[in-house]
């Protein structure tokens, strides 16, 4: 099934009147790289026509490193093509071309038109269809973390801060610094007019409690729209940090004496047809059906971590008095627990999940947080007490390696319904095949302490 002709018609129309010369077709994977084809405008259109934009099905069980999970359940084990769907509301400039270049985000689909199950953002739009079912409309606005540190081109040396503008490394904590945010004032304009050109909605930008690290807040909205400005958010980060010399990160613990870097995600539930927020009564007070949210996130939440925290750096955050939750426990304006429910009127009840990591694919870190709460509400469960003083007095509950979240995740009848069995396979299967990489490698922790002393 080709694109229909309005689609067309619109993308033809954006790309005349911007003048391009290239389009850029994005496919996020399943670590939330951008994978895809770039290709002449006119050949982008004709394949938007005649279903010629075509990529391997394979790209959704590749890993990190590079490698596929050749056993996972699902994907054909001959190569087979999907067609790419552009989706022309996503359809903006590339601001940091010389060249007038447009980039799109694509949706896959198989030949006999049904939707490759599998795709990361198909997996949030199936999560999104229950919550329509039910006439529910959720609301998200993620706060995404991240460290800028020197170019580094060994791995085996550690990361560290840039130099700023004023010529020195930053080596004392600068939470809410101002004046350490302008050190980098000119790569920090640089990202407001890229993301303004591409409609990023973003709001506030702080300094967090690590040396050189940062947090941009986004305005919340419509869950896909925001999983897409997220995606191309970190694209935009890392493209600009490039262009002044330094890098942009987004793993969860890059620096072993720092704290690490979340993507916290506020949500809400709304009811579809009076935009009502259904977390909060006529009176401001707490809904049952909110309270079932958040029980379903206490219940569910740490088998779904492996889309979370998806990584092996990613439990190195997770650690007791690290900023950083450890356990499922939720309280009002506390941040110490996994959900924290910020003081706020009737109309902007809403609880903010804060177990996700950095480095998690942002359509399925927003998919697997609103199952976790669909799941409560239509079981209609209760939540635990809200947790007062602080959360690490508190058992550490959330899994504690990769290795035991795809144990939990793998087992999880709940989400297997919500998420699709086939989602839950090939996550595990090319979890599964990192984590073997990884076991291949041995550390320099291992040669310092081990080398001589054993």
């Amino acid at each position: 099934m080709s694109s229909d002709t309005a689609d067309i018609q619109t993308a033809e129309t954006f790309l005349k009147h911007n003048n391009i010369d290239e389009v850029e077709c994005l496919v996020p994977d399943l670590a939330g790289i951008a994978r895809g084809k770039i290709l002449p405008a006119e050949k982008f259109l004709k394949g938007m026509r005649e279903t010629g934009l075509r990529i391997p099905e394979q790209i959704f069980i590749q890993t990190v490193n590079g490698d596929y999970a050749l056993d996972d359940p699902v994907t054909s084990p001959a190569t087979i093509d999907v067609y790419l769907q552009p989706d022309v509301r996503t359809m903006r400039i590339v601001p940091w071309y010389e060249d007038p270049t447009a980039q799109v985000i694509c949706d896959t689909f198989y030949f006999d038109n049904g939707p490759v199950e599998i795709a990361p953002r198909r997996t949030l739009t199936r999560v999104l269809e229950l919550f329509e079912e039910r006439g529910w409309k959720p609301l998200v606005a993620p706060e995404l973390e991240f460290f800028l540190v020197e170019v580094n081109t060994d791995p085996d040396y550690p990361l560290v801060p840039p130099i700023g503008r004023s010529g020195r490394r930053e080596t004392a904590r600068q939470s809410y610094g101002v004046d350490a945010v302008n050190e980098f004032d000119p790569l920090f304009e640089e990202v407001y007019d890229f993301c303004e050109a591409q409609g990023i909605d973003i709001d506030t930008l702080t300094h967090e409690s690590g040396a050189a690290q940062m947090e941009m807040n986004f305005n919340h909205g419509d869950p896909l729209d925001l999983a897409d400005q997220t995606f191309l958010f970190k694209r935009t980060v890392r493209e600009t940090a490039l262009r002044h010399k330094v890098y942009a990160t987004f793993m969860a613990k890059p620096m072993e004496k720092e704290p690490g870097s979340s993507m916290h995600i506020h949500q809400s539930v709304c009811d579809r047809k009076t935009g009502r927020n259904l977390f909060a009564d006529e009176n401001g007070e707490n809904t049952p059906l909110f309270l079932s949210y958040i029980a379903g996130l206490q219940k569910y939440l740490p088998a779904v971590m492996p889309l979370l925290a998806p990584n092996v750096n990613s439990y190195r955050r997770l650690m007791r008095h690290s900023d950083a939750p450890i356990n499922t426990h939720w309280g009002l304006d506390n941040r110490t627990v996994g959900f924290r429910v910020p003081v706020s009127s009737g109309e902007a009840r809403r609880v903010e999940n804060r177990c996700a990591g950095a480095d998690a694919n942002p359509y399925l870190a927003i998919a697997a947080s609103l199952a976790c709460g669909y799941l409560g509400m239509v079981e209609e469960l209760e939540p635990t007490k809200p947790v007062e003083g602080s959360g690490y007095r508190l058992a550490h509950t959330l899994p504690r390696t990769l290795y035991d979240a795809l144990y939990r995740f793998s087992r999880s009848s709940g989400l297997k319904r919500v998420l699709g069995e086939d989602v839950v396979g090939v996550v595990t299967a090319v979890k599964d095949a990192e984590l073997d990489a990884y076991q291949r490698v041995i550390s320099s922790w291992e040669r310092e302490h081990l080398l001589l002393n054993v």
